[in-house]
């Protein structure tokens, strides 16, 4: 029988759980899933204690995309109604992160649609950080597609030296899926744009969108691939059905109920204990009334709406946090590398 204690007692020492190990534990029966997420909150405790990141998502360019991709709806072909405009000024952009401040965040995420970011729009992204960071204190995070081969390393080495802390490039499902929801760029592709990233010096933050088809055995090796890569940040997605993109979303998510996604989230925190792991998008839907549970795994939520699809109030976020007992992490500039990092170099500040 598994040993649900023993498992975290191995994480908290150092060991690696294989992956045969994480999908039992993701099979576990539903009434056993609550010993998994003290097991998950044992080992998130240790790191973090009862700090939470909180994050404010900025759409700076929505909408206009040659990719693809299956699940979302800015790609190609999508018939989902979404707002369409091109790249936000700076001064929009600043005017937003500092809303971003006063509500309490302490990370701001600015995330422009499109296969890559143009010099234009590097240059936009760029000019909007050095004024982000003279005039708040927020850590900044771009999203702007892909940063492939020489360009794509420039692109990247301009981005830190304007400031952004964390580059955000999810690597969503498994390297043996990735063929059934893209066809426009390739997983080496997405593999290529966080090695530069990180060459460029700054932190990785990449995560998952389970619900695309992935099999158990797929979640988990995409968790241990995410701490091989020391991931900073990892961002757990549960797909949100959205009318008019490709995917069938109800039927690839129908086997979700909120014990489960508590399963995936879990195993997600046993593999990699030093992440940020971030209760991302779709935990409203999914997760339902059992939300705050996710708090106890994840140490890291985005406050309010998401790019294109509406999240809970964040008044709604904040009681949440508040009701667990648990506080906003403090701000400041993070370092790269540390998702791997033992657990023994942890502040549960």
């Amino acid at each position: 029988m598994l040993n649900i204690d023993t498992l975290a007692e191995r994480v908290l020492r150092g060991d690696i759980l294989s992956v045969s190990e994480g999908v039992d534990l993701l099979n576990l029966p539903d009434t056993e899933t609550l010993r998994l997420v003290d097991a998950a909150w044992r080992v998130r405790r240790e790191a973090f204690g009862d700090r939470v990141k909180v994050n404010v998502l900025l759409n700076a360019k929505s909408g206009i995309c040659a990719e693809d991709c299956a699940y979302c709806s800015q790609a190609k072909g999508a018939d989902t109604g979404i707002p369409r405009y091109r790249v936000l000024s700076s001064d929009e952009m600043l005017s937003e992160a500092k809303k971003a401040q006063a509500a309490g965040a302490q990370r701001y995420c600015i995330v422009l649609s499109g296969r890559g970011g143009t010099w234009g729009e590097v240059q936009q992204v760029t000019e909007a950080t050095r004024r982000i960071k003279a005039e708040t204190n927020l850590e900044v995070c771009a999203c702007m597609g892909l940063l492939l081969g020489e360009e794509g390393q420039r692109k990247a080495a301009a981005l830190r030296e304007a400031g952004v802390d964390s580059y955000n490039h999810n690597l969503n499902t498994h390297e043996d899926n990735y063929g059934n929801i893209c066809s426009t760029h390739t997983y080496e592709d997405r593999v290529e744009t966080l090695t530069h990233a990180a060459q460029a010096g700054m932190s990785t933050c990449s995560g998952v969108i389970v619900g695309m088809g992935e099999t158990p055995e797929q979640i988990v090796e995409l968790a241990a691939t995410l701490r091989g890569r020391s991931a900073d940040s990892i961002p757990v997605n549960f797909l949100i059905p959205i009318d008019g993109a490709a995917l069938d979303g109800r039927q690839s998510t129908a086997h979700f109920t909120p014990w489960y996604c508590l399963r995936v989230l879990s195993v997600f925190r046993l593999l990699n204990p030093r992440a940020e792991l971030r209760a991302s998008a779709g935990r409203e839907i999914h997760l339902r009334s059992l939300q705050p549970l996710a708090l106890l795994v994840a140490n890291s939520i985005f406050l309010g709406n998401y790019l294109t699809e509406e999240g809970q109030e964040a008044s709604a976020d904040w009681q949440m946090l508040q009701d667990l007992g648990l506080r906003a992490a403090p701000g400041g500039s993070v370092q790269a590398g540390q998702g791997g990092a033992p657990l023994a170099a942890a502040g549960a500040d």
